[in-house]
């Protein structure tokens, strides 16, 4: 791989051709013929990026002659954020573990000169991404150009592991693999829908939480530091998730040459499929990854390739329910099976009481208490004995007999004697149905009429979600929203609501639940506070699920989701939240 990586570099400075282009004709020489280097870019492009590491790319010269911010551990960008420990510095550019002081909480820092050649394209990818705002990318929190300086800061999520080390302890089950390819081509799919692309999606962006989630880093913001760009960028997305795919059903990665801690495809085979790679893959899956994956396939297939993330979460949601694993419980030591011995009585076994050959024999018993002591010590505890199931016996026949002057009075209450009627006991909470769902704007003006039934469809990856508001987490203190924003949930009649769950479009939101009192059913709608007057939970600031259950159940039909505050959204003193779905139950 060295000679290789210092083969391109020669061919790059001395014919003065594209490095890209060098590194792919050196790459590919053993065996390749030379018209295959007339691939298109963006194929070039997708194969260079995941086959080969960034310390084995050529560096071209206009990148290379900008040197890295002298830098270190200890120094402090914008007052705020103190560089901690370098990751990586590459083509003038350096990554950083930092702390935010003011903010008490890990962040990762992008750093490169603001003369650098990619500086301007960084800092618009950045701010691009920073505006999608979805919860399944790592979010931007500030792209800045400061002190002849630019830097990106994201989030940091010392709980998540890279998919790199998850694989390194060995393929993954087909329900894991599946929620990979899942939930990646899912957010991909929301990000092309944006015109946002990754470009640059490899093991290491993939991070998997302590849930079972997967969040994706760098969207946008690795291409352009490396100056990745493609023509077709869907097709490299669904390239690269299909690589993912490959590597978690079989650890190998798919291409030739070793990448990412995990061995390459043997030389000369070409792409072969997953199941045929190792023994067990999921068939559905190994299909799914070779339609991602096979673009420019001559061969006849029977399934269409996937060309973009679109596509590929649908071939994926096609696929048969794939069921989690069972979980496994070790088996007592005393129900280990053991190799097979002849049992006792039985011609050729052990007599009965002889342990079998190979085994310890057992410990003898203690000795009879024949002694004064001995008899005093079973005297005693037969005393014990006898006191305790006394004790027991009385305490049993007390609870028999309160039990039945209970259910006397029962009886009496149920014929008109008693005083107050039995109060219910509580059962289980059940969801009840949602007959409709309105926004809450009681000055008139819609925040995102159009989006409330996401809220209410089922599906949290859909979600009610405000514009973005500036300078003020109130709504931007616009005068029509001085009462705040939310959501009101019908339930179609009067019904005993004893709890609300709600997934919040993201953390940080001011939020209180209301109801709307028995009487209010004669309303059509209630729209202002004041109608609803019954309140289930304070006004107090949440994270990204919100969790209501009452003492008593409330009789009401309508059911207020109240936002008064928003939380801040990448860059540029934005604001914006929502709700992704809500369940009342009763």
């Amino acid at each position: 791989m060295a000679e290789r990586s210092t083969a391109a570099v020669g061919v790059a400075d001395n014919s003065g051709e594209d490095p890209l282009t060098a590194q792919a004709v050196t790459a590919h020489a053993d065996g390749v013929k030379a018209q295959d280097t007339t691939r298109t870019a963006d194929a070039r492009t997708a194969r260079i990026d995941l086959d080969i590491p960034d310390t084995a790319r050529p560096r071209p010269r206009a990148v290379a002659e900008v040197s890295a911010p002298e830098l270190h551990s200890g120094h402090k960008l914008a007052a705020r954020y103190r560089l901690e420990e370098c990751l990586t510095r590459l083509d003038g550019f350096s990554s950083w573990r930092a702390v935010d002081e003011k903010l008490r909480r890990a962040v990762g820092v992008h750093v490169l000169p603001a003369d650098h050649p990619r500086a301007r394209p960084v800092l618009a990818a950045a701010r691009s991404a920073a505006l999608l705002g979805d919860p399944r990318f790592v979010q931007v929190l500030d792209a800045v150009e400061e002190n002849d300086l630019v830097y990106v800061v994201h989030e940091w999520l010392p709980d998540a592991s890279e998919l790199t080390s998850v694989l390194t302890a060995g393929p993954l089950e087909p329900y894991d693999a599946y929620q990979v390819v899942l939930q990646v081509s899912q957010a991909m799919a929301a990000a092309h829908r944006e015109g946002l692309a990754h470009l640059r999606l490899t093991p290491s962006c993939v991070l998997r939480t302590e849930s079972g989630q997967y969040r994706i880093r760098g969207l946008a913001v690795l291409a352009a530091l490396r100056g990745i760009t493609s023509e077709h960028p869907q097709r490299t997305d669904t390239e690269a998730i299909g690589a993912l795919l490959y590597a978690s059903l079989t650890q190998r990665w798919p291409y030739e040459g070793d990448a990412y801690g995990m061995s390459g495809l043997p030389r000369g085979i070409g792409l072969i499929a997953p199941d045929q790679v190792r023994a067990g893959v999921h068939r559905g899956l190994s299909e799914i990854a070779m339609r991602a994956l096979c673009h420019d396939d001559p061969a006849p297939r029977q399934e269409q390739p996937c060309t973009t993330p679109e596509e590929l979460c649908k071939a994926v949601t096609a696929l048969p329910r794939i069921r989690p694993p069972e979980p496994s419980f070790a088996t007592p030591a005393f129900h280990q099976p053991t190799a097979y011995q002849p049992a006792a009585g039985y011609p050729g076994g052990p007599r009965a009481g002889t342990p079998a050959a190979g085994q310890p024999l057992p410990a003898p018993p203690p000795p009879p208490l024949h002694s004064r002591t001995g008899k005093a010590l079973k005297w005693t505890v037969s005393s014990l004995l006898i006191a305790a199931l006394g004790l027991g016996s009385w305490q049993v026949a007390d609870t028999l007999i309160n039990r039945e002057q209970h259910r006397a009075g029962e009886s009496d209450q149920a014929q008109g004697g008693g005083d107050e009627p039995k109060a219910p006991s509580k059962g289980k909470a059940v969801p009840l149905k949602i007959a409709d769902a309105t926004e809450f704007a009681p000055l008139g003006a819609p925040v995102a009429a159009d989006k409330v039934p996401n809220a209410v469809d089922g599906d949290s990856d859909t979600a009610w979600i405000t514009p973005h508001y500036k300078g003020y987490a109130k709504f931007g203190n616009l005068a029509n929203r001085k009462e705040g924003s939310g959501l009101i949930v019908d339930l179609g009649s009067v019904q005993n609501v004893s709890g609300v769950n709600a997934e919040m479009y993201r953390g940080g939101q001011t939020v209180q639940v209301l109801a709307a009192p028995e009487s209010s059913t004669s309303l059509s709608s209630p729209s202002s506070l004041a109608d609803f007057s019954q309140r289930l939970s304070k006004l107090r600031k949440v994270g990204d699920t919100l969790k209501i259950n009452t003492d008593e159940p409330v009789r009401t039909r309508y059911v207020l989701i109240h936002i008064t505050e928003l939380p801040p959204e990448g860059s540029g003193n934005q604001y914006r939240g929502g709700i992704s779905e809500i369940t009342v139950t009763g």
